[in-house]
């Protein structure tokens, strides 16, 4: 099904950035979903340090801790969600599904919190 399109000023509105996962666990009492920390390296007068996101990935990822040290693109902007009682504050942004379900990663390291053009 196409979707409808949208203006370049719509599209510049979403954050994409690449983060390193720091660590990566099942959600108790879920078959779908996986509690991430994702560093973006970013500063905030609080500390900062790693953001809690959750993603319902686990059925691509039997073994969470292989994520760790990975570095993935998120959706960073969205307003949290609460899902199954965790806060989530971004979204994993991945493609395809079944045996398409591809991560999309830099193809060398690059610095925490480096964004998408």
């Amino acid at each position: 099904m196409n979707k409808p399109h949208i203006s370049i000023d719509e599209f510049s509105k979403i954050e994409v950035k690449v983060g390193t996962v720091r660590s990566a666990e099942r959600v108790p009492e879920t078959d779908k979903l996986l509690l991430l920390m994702v560093d973006f390296n970013e500063n905030s007068p609080d500390g900062g340090g790693p953001r809690q996101i959750i993603s319902g990935i686990a059925g691509y990822v039997p073994e969470p801790e292989s994520l760790i040290g990975r570095q993935l693109a998120f959706v960073t902007n969205l307003e949290p969600r609460t899902i199954r009682g965790f806060e989530s504050n971004g979204m994993l942004f991945a493609v395809g599904e079944g045996d398409s379900f591809a991560f999309l990663t830099p193809d060398r390291e690059i610095p925490p919190g480096t964004s998408a053009h």
